[in-house]
């Protein structure tokens, strides 16, 4: 695996089917995260992982762009109420607490946060499903999408779905 993160292929739950069979990302640039662009919890994670990501590794797709909102189409993510983020990493997506363990494992000095994953997913997904519902009543919603700075814009995805954007 090209970044040793070393998760397991996630259970979403249900049947499996097309829109989050992983073969869907093998198109999606790799290193990709897409986030609710309005939720100020999420943007605040995306500065985070900016901060802390000095390889420019990960990209960055807010859901309410037109790449974004296609990809989450595509990905089986409401547009209008996101309840998961979700990571391309080595091909796959990861949804959910799987991606914020993905993604804060590849970072220097974060490997250690793969420990979560002995903790049952149910019990991740559950304590992430309960910040979800109340992220914006808890951390605050904006009217638009953060508008990124002019050293990392390029790392921003937000164009025209039918273009992918490497």
């Amino acid at each position: 695996m090209k970044l040793g993160v070393g998760l397991p292929i996630i259970d979403i739950g249900g049947e499996p089917d097309a829109i989050r069979d992983f073969a869907q990302a093998a198109d999606v640039p790799d290193g990709l995260i897409l986030f609710d662009g309005v939720c100020v919890l999420c943007s605040g994670w995306v500065r985070r992982v900016i901060e802390r990501d000095r390889a420019a590794r990960f990209r960055f797709t807010p859901i309410q762009s037109p790449y974004g909102a296609a990809l989450a189409g595509r990905f089986g993510i409401s547009i209008d109420s996101p309840e998961t983020n979700a990571a391309v990493i080595g091909g796959r997506i990861y949804f959910k607490s799987d991606a914020a363990i993905a993604v804060w494992s590849c970072l220097p000095g974060w490997r250690w946060v793969r420990i979560f994953r002995l903790v049952p997913r149910a019990i991740r997904d559950g304590l992430y499903d309960v910040i979800a519902r109340h992220r914006y009543r808890w951390f605050g919603r904006t009217e638009a999408c953060m508008a990124p700075r002019a050293d990392i814009a390029s790392r921003f995805l937000t164009g025209d779905p039918t273009v992918p954007e490497r």
